[in-house]
């Protein structure tokens, strides 16, 4: 039995996903999250075999939940599926832990495949996006976001996330339980690597990096 957690903020997105799933006598849903802070916590408690993964997600997006989804059950294969086609994501995706990479308009012929092939621990993409992938990697060399001069920590992309959602430094340090002072010097280091000034730019970078949805 294949134990699958889903985590999309669409209730009718998560309705579709468990009726395709039910197809699969030998799959059960074990959980829904809401967001991706929610992921987080229900993978950690009921450790799936594997989490399937909305890329777009209030509070905590697709690509962090993955990172700390990787890190706190390691045994949890993570596929994500957006509506996004970039190298760069899926470059960020692989680096952050996750197994397979699904386009929304590809969920109805490719979810199951995608599955199927990631609870065996084995890579899965689409054809014009792995190639695209494998051509990236060859130019470019598998390099981690991290390690990119000026890129933003998983904990400022998380900040990120929260203050392009509106939420005041007070709100921000209540959700990851740190204190108004590390928001405020994470927001500090945050504006001065980004080159920005004002809140509406962190909103600008927050939109053209899918941190948030527009």
């Amino acid at each position: 039995m294949i134990r699958i957690l889903l985590a999309d903020d669409h209730e009718v997105v998560r309705r579709g996903l468990v009726s395709l799933l039910a197809t699969r006598p030998d799959w059960e849903v074990c959980g829904e999250a809401q967001n991706g802070r929610e992921a987080v916590t229900m993978a950690t408690k009921l450790k799936p075999n594997l989490a399937v993964l909305d890329l777009s997600m209030p509070e905590l997006n697709g690509l962090e939940a993955t990172r700390q989804i990787r890190k706190e059950v390691p045994e949890t294969e993570v596929l994500v599926f957006t509506m996004h086609e970039s190298e760069q994501f899926v470059r960020d995706l692989l680096a952050a832990g996750a197994r397979g990479y699904v386009l929304k308009s590809d969920v109805t012929t490719q979810l199951l495949t995608a599955i199927e092939t990631v609870s065996h621990h084995k890579l899965f993409f689409t054809s014009e996006v792995a190639e695209r992938v494998l051509e990236g990697f060859l130019r470019l060399g598998e390099v981690s976001p991290s390690e990119v001069p000026g890129a933003l920590t998983p904990r400022e992309r998380e900040i990120v996330q929260l203050l392009a959602e509106a939420r005041s430094n007070k709100e921000v340090a209540a959700t990851l339980g740190i204190s108004v002072k590390t928001v405020e010097t994470h927001r500090a280091s945050i504006m001065r690597k980004l080159g920005i000034t004002s809140i509406v730019d962190l909103v600008h970078y927050a939109i053209r990096n899918h941190l948030v949805a527009p």
